[in-house]
């Protein structure tokens, strides 16, 4: 990484999930302001071009996490031989204005092949949190790189961590522990005090959101054997639920008071948020085999569900290419699936008028909603390594990780 060139402020620091302003174009977490994979800011070309321009491209390490956009700085989270290094870099020029490293333990096993952080960077008041592979809760300050506070559970799952951390009216809110034991644990974003804890089942691959229900704002999200919703102001479980896939690695998808789930093995399944006398309940609605990949969670557009399942066909110890589909949210029918293989995973965006998909392959893909049929815009390489994370999409402006860089591309 090039040595910090320049502190400051962060122009009008981003405060996400709706209670508070976000900027048109800021993507302070992961799947962007509302963990929803919606853009906000951003006008599909009449005619797209066969290539995008490229603006600047700099190597920050290895790592699939997706990188966050608040105002003009990027925050990465990445590896560095033995460290983890949270990086900030000017978003116009790509030159590094800080960072922050530490020792991190090393990914063995099954996961190796990707040895850097899965776990996006969330920024809100002010902060930057990451959570890396081995456990390490981290908290630092966004304008300057200061370390405000760290905090190392030392645990993971078989596959180490990946749920990202999320921030919640001045809480960091993160999924810790290992296979059959771990909790939930928010702590003061200022100090690291914690604030409140849950301790009922080991930690999921896939993130937390936030959902409110009457008055009641809930943390939900997936663990390793359940679907949980928990009360954001103390941690308390409101209600749960049985969802057990072999990684149950998506993030949950909020409709109104509808919660979605899907997973390679568990299918997908919707359940409705309910308050009786006793209580809050989830009640499930519908509950259907196709699910979506492994490494990927689907979009919801009017409707309907638009996400990446897998064709079959993979080698020994590789898993299957993916294919574009669409499902009714309202009952889980399959309306189409696209049979063009698209790499072992992906990550799509609602982007207005269309959707854009950045596929594992290195594509960034273009396709029109619909519930009829698939029907593609463009398909244009944006990297030349595998590409992992969610883009960032922001105006004309497309800001895509690969294995070790951040690109910065600009339709044109």
């Amino acid at each position: 990484m090039r040595q910090a060139t320049s502190t400051g402020a962060i122009l009008g620091f981003v405060l996400l999930l709706g209670a508070r302003s976000v900027h048109a174009g800021d993507w302070p977490q992961w799947r962007g302001p509302n963990r929803d994979a919606k853009v906000t800011d951003f006008t599909a070309p009449q005619t797209w071009p066969k290539e995008l321009s490229q603006k600047w491209k700099t190597q920050v390490g290895l790592g699939d996490a997706s990188p966050a956009l608040v105002g003009d700085k990027i925050y990465v989270f990445t590896r560095q031989g033995d460290d983890e290094v949270i990086a900030c870099l000017d978003a116009n020029s790509g030159k590094e204005i800080w960072h922050d490293k530490y020792p991190a333990e090393k990914v063995t096993g099954p996961a190796s092949g990707h040895p850097g952080p899965r776990s996006s960077p969330a920024v809100a008041d002010g902060k930057v949190c990451t959570f890396g592979v081995g456990g390490a809760l981290s908290c630092l300050d966004a304008a300057t790189g200061k370390l405000a506070w760290r905090k190392d559970s030392k645990a993971h799952p078989r596959f180490f961590t990946a749920a990202s951390p999320i921030i919640l009216d001045g809480k960091c809110i993160a999924l810790i522990g290992g296979q059959g034991k771990g909790e939930i644990i928010a702590c003061d974003l200022a100090s690291g005090d914690e604030k409140w804890k849950w301790a009922g089942d080991g930690p999921a691959y896939g993130s937390p959101v936030l959902m409110t229900v009457g008055d009641s704002k809930q943390l939900v999200t997936l663990t390793e054997g359940f679907l949980v919703g928990l009360g954001v102001a103390d941690g308390k479980q409101l209600w749960k639920t049985g969802y057990k896939s072999r990684y149950n690695s998506c993030t949950p998808i909020v409709d109104g008071q509808t919660v979605i789930c899907s997973s390679q093995q568990g299918g997908t399944a919707a359940f409705k948020i309910e308050k009786g006398q006793d209580g809050f309940n989830a009640k499930e609605v519908w509950k259907k085999s196709k699910a979506a990949g492994i490494y990927n969670t689907p979009v919801l557009k009017d409707g309907l569900l638009y996400g990446l399942t897998p064709s079959g066909g993979g080698g020994r110890g590789q898993q299957p290419p993916n294919n574009f589909f669409c499902m009714s949210a309202r009952d889980g029918e399959e309306l189409w699936t696209d049979k063009t293989a698209r790499g072992e995973c992906g990550a799509i965006l609602d982007a207005g008028s269309i959707l854009l998909a950045l596929t594992s392959d290195s594509n960034l893909v273009a396709f029109r909603p619909g519930a009829k049929e698939y029907t593609e815009l463009a398909k244009i390489k944006v990297a030349d390594t595998p590409t992992w994370a969610y883009p960032i999409v922001a105006g004309n402006r497309i800001f895509v990780k690969d294995r070790d860089s951040v690109i910065a591309w600009a339709i044109e």
